[in-house]
């Protein structure tokens, strides 16, 4: 509160009063001070009052009680999910009851109610049918052009426009399609990330103008940035779904652009828009600034045998540029032979399930603050920083008096570094990428640690880091991994294979007697830990050893008993070693569970692989599925064969789109999960590391709302499109 609104109402007292209270020591202005705090309190409350009228600006403890006004049925709340309200929901629910039924509406409320962009299809446009002839429909014919490349492409998706002959099969339970009554919603579930900024992975050393998307270096396929939907008017287009970029719906669409120009009628990208690229190739000019290449020079074409573009193309006896070729597919760009940038930069849109690992994604909980006296550093590669790499701010740390240090990266470039900390008692350092930034850290061989780390702590947020972390003996007290990405394997292939599997991510010799390693929404391979450090503690983590019956959390030798470890909502693929559990909670272990005090600790609401040997477990699988087994066939479980033990045991069994890194449905549970995984958690919920997503609450939340939108006659069937 400003002085102005403090003494508000002494200045309203004659001049007189405020002379004799002065010579008091201005005692009733110190009252009138609190009382017109107080004032101020209420006015702001009745501020508060007037926007909670509207469903715009009311508090969003607000939004239920509007939404019964209008009679809006009540939808399980998502409370895990950032950023995700009911308002919306609520606010266009006139607009919804004014346009019942059509597809338009229907694609609106699942986009509301889920928080995933949607498509609808309605089937009975797909059925090849006999057409009337005083009604012939010939956008739709009964067989599919094969000389439709685009058509082709699309079948079997939300955006297909190929007929098909009818299906009986229901669509509820997903798996008939094509039939009159049928409406399908295609939910893409992934999240698109548009990250700025990047260092592309060049072929070879040294560049000679062949480069990945990817600063990795391995085949990626790039997103579409989504496009804003205004109005509940027309079903989405391609251009407004986070889908995979397509080669066909690209090429077409520069072609456009390039024979516009050509004409002398400019046309206007759907894709490349530079107020809106999907993607971007920035390379520097004359003065060193990065311009981006414009979207008529961009050339789509498949980068399978990374061809070279010529460097021209002729339209209407035109010659236009080309300076670069782009295959989306691949995430792989070529610039003409001969021609190498002196610099490059890329901005593009990749998926992943949710903000997990390192990402371009707001952080601002977790972003560490300097305090006075601390030291605050900043780095970025191209200027703008106080330092150009992460080394030399490290040493300017490590040099200075300061306590406390806090590193901010500042871009998403790739940092090649070969960095050493050395830690002295009482110190803290945060390396932490700034909001909204992903770079990579590309670690010559290790990150070592050493020195007396007695209280002393490191923190690492936000970045993506290949190859390992290294604790020297006694080197630090607190290790804390936030948002980060240890690529599991240390570095990747072209075709995303590990390079080196076997060496774990993080790696603490012994003796380290309090040693506390955090893991929080983050991504690691394998973690192998002095056995007489404090322990590890994992909260939405994916551990990733690559396979069941390797130790994924282990001692330092990587095979023997480790510390203390807890794991909660995490994927866990590989063994777990410990000494002791203090709490696994729904969470997936692939692995066995290998404890040596079960006295101690709690397994509950999760998924344990046979063999396991766990403190005591409370609504676990696969026990309760072997219970029910059991129950159901009038036998104890003792009694249960081995068959029939692997048998129930494979029916409660997790499986994912996808278990290699690098994929954009890396360890999301798949849609043929067996319900005991999609809703096993303690709130209904899926088990692993994506129950925060809160999937199965979305889609309930969906169905409820579906019964109340839906034409009568009409069935819905909910589809992933991503």
């Amino acid at each position: 509160m400003n002085l102005s609104s403090r003494d508000r109402l002494y200045e309203l007292l004659p001049a007189l009063y405020r002379a004799r209270d002065a010579e008091r020591g201005e005692p009733l202005r110190a009252l009138l001070a609190i009382i017109g705090e107080e004032l101020a309190r209420i006015e702001a409350d009745i501020g508060d009052l007037y926007d909670d009228w509207f469903i715009e600006t009311c508090a969003e403890w607000v939004v239920p009680y509007i939404g019964d006004l209008l009679g809006v049925r009540h939808l399980r709340q998502l409370h895990e999910v950032a950023d995700f309200s009911q308002r919306a929901y609520v606010a266009n629910t006139l607009r919804y009851r004014r346009r019942k039924g059509t597809a338009p509406v229907l694609e609106q409320l699942a986009r509301d109610v889920t928080g995933w962009p949607c498509r609808v299809v309605e089937y009975f446009e797909r059925l090849a049918t006999t057409q009337h002839l005083n009604h012939v429909r010939l956008h739709s014919p009964a067989t599919a052009s094969l000389r439709n490349a685009n058509a082709l492409e699309l079948t079997g998706g939300p955006l297909e426009t190929v007929n098909h002959t009818a299906e009986v099969r229901r669509i509820a339970a997903g798996r008939g399609r094509y039939n009159i009554p049928n409406l399908g919603l295609f939910l893409s579930r992934l999240q698109p990330y548009t990250v700025q900024g990047v260092s592309p992975q060049p072929v070879s050393n040294p560049p000679d103008g062949r480069y990945f998307f990817s600063p990795l270096g391995n085949d990626i396929s790039l997103f579409n940035r989504p496009r804003t939907e205004v109005e509940i008017t027309q079903l989405a287009a391609e251009p407004d779904l986070p889908l995979p970029l397509r080669r066909r719906a690209l090429y077409d669409d520069l072609e456009a652009v390039r024979a516009g120009i050509a004409a002398g009628q400019p046309v206007r990208s759907a894709y490349l828009d530079p107020a809106r690229p999907v993607f971007q190739i920035a390379v520097p000019d004359g003065t060193g600034q990065f311009v981006p290449i414009p979207a008529a020079e961009i050339l789509i074409c498949d980068l399978s045998d990374w061809r070279r573009p010529l460097t021209s193309k002729t339209y209407a006896d035109q010659s236009l540029p080309i300076r670069v070729a782009v295959d989306p597919q691949r995430g792989r760009l070529a610039f003409p032979t001969g021609v190498v940038p002196s610099d490059l930069m890329v901005s593009y849109t990749y998926s992943f399930a949710a903000d997990i690992g390192g990402g371009p994604y707001t952080r601002r909980e977790t972003i560490a603050i300097a305090a006075p006296g601390d030291l605050a550093l900043t780095v970025a590669q191209r200027g703008g920083g106080d330092y150009p790499t992460l080394a030399a701010a490290i040493a300017a740390w490590q040099a200075s008096s300061a306590t406390t240090g806090v590193i901010t990266v500042l871009d998403s470039a790739t940092y090649t570094e070969d960095l050493t900390l050395t830690m002295s008692p009482d110190r803290t350092l945060v390396i932490q990428a700034a909001d909204d930034q992903r770079p990579l850290i590309r670690l010559a061989d290790r990150l070592r640690v050493a020195g007396n780390g007695d209280r002393a702590s490191l923190t690492l947020n936000g970045f993506w880091i290949e190859g390992g972390i290294d604790l020297a003996a006694g080197s630090l007290e607190r290790l804390a991994i936030h948002h980060c990405t240890l690529l599991p394997g240390w570095r990747l292939d072209v075709a995303g294979n590990p390079q080196f599997p076997n060496r774990p991510s993080i790696h603490a010799a012994a003796p380290n007697p309090d040693l506390r390693l955090e893991l929080a929404r983050s991504i690691s391979g394998a973690v192998h830990v002095a056995e007489d450090s404090d322990g590890l503690i994992a909260g939405d983590a994916i551990l990733d050893a690559f396979a069941p019956a390797v130790p994924a959390c282990a001692a330092s030798n990587g095979e023997r008993i480790g510390p203390p470890a807890s794991f909660i909502r995490c994927t866990v693929r590989g063994e777990v070693r410990v000494r002791q559990i203090d709490l696994i909670s729904e969470s997936i272990m692939l692995g066995r569970v290998l404890v040596a005090r079960r006295q101690v600790g709690c397994t509950r609401f999760s998924f344990l692989a046979a063999g396991s040997r766990a403190p005591r477990r409370f609504r676990c699988q696969p026990d309760l599925a072997l219970a029910a087994f059991a129950a159901a066939h009038n036998r104890p479980i003792a009694a249960l064969t081995t068959a029939q033990r692997s048998t129930v045991t494979l029916s409660v069994t997790p499986s994912f789109t996808s278990t290699q890194f690098g994929h954009p449905a890396y360890m999301q549970l798949a849609r043929s999960c067996p319900a005991a995984i999609t809703q096993g958690a303690e709130d209904g919920g899926e088990l692993g590391v994506f129950h925060l997503v809160q999937q199965t609450q979305r889609l309930a939340n969906l169905r409820l709302a579906l019964a109340e939108y839906l034409r009568v006659g009409l069935e819905a069937g909910v589809f992933f499109a991503s």
